[in-house]
């Protein structure tokens, strides 16, 4: 996928909400209260990324409470309501003096093409759209909602892992 010494120089992971952490489906009953269904293991992904200094964020284009309550039970920053998640990754790396060339963005779909090319290491998760192919480097081996969070997560772990190691 993407070179352990590559890997290494990740200072800020953003992903998108729907499709990523979840299967892309919504449930709505009859009162119109949306859920979703995440993969509970991604939560470990990020408590351990997390441990490594590495900012994590949500950035999603839809503002729905099931996001705001999925990134306060993993204690992580989201945004929501965001039309160009490009402009929106480029005031994080300005909020915490990082350079684009230091973040990561995991999406599957086509309002994500502003963040994918905004980013040194745009990435889609192995369901994602054929249409943003030409505009990410590689996908996950797990389907978004099922694991690929967590993919990622420990993708780069290992690569500060081994760094520690050397």
């Amino acid at each position: 996928m993407i070179p352990i010494d590559e890997l290494k120089k990740i200072k800020l992971v953003c992903f998108d909400f729907d499709g990523v952490f979840t299967n892309n489906f919504v449930y709505v009953d009859q009162n119109g209260i949306e859920s979703v269904r995440c993969f509970r293991s991604d939560g470990i992904g990020i408590e351990r990324l997390k441990k490594t200094g590495i900012k994590i964020y949500i950035i999603s284009t839809e503002k729905n409470p099931v996001v705001s309550q999925r990134a306060k039970k993993l204690n992580i920053p989201v945004m929501q309501g965001i039309s160009d998640k490009g402009l929106a990754i480029k005031e994080i790396c300005k909020e915490l003096n990082l350079l684009p060339n230091q973040s990561m963005f995991i999406g599957n779909d086509i309002n994500d093409i502003s963040a994918f090319k905004s980013v040194r290491y745009p990435i889609g998760v192995a369901d994602s759209f054929p249409e943003i192919d030409k505009y990410i480097i590689n996908k996950t081996t797990k389907k978004g909602g099922e694991g690929a969070v967590r993919e990622i997560c420990d993708m780069i772990l290992h690569a500060h892992e081994d760094m520690d190691a050397d």
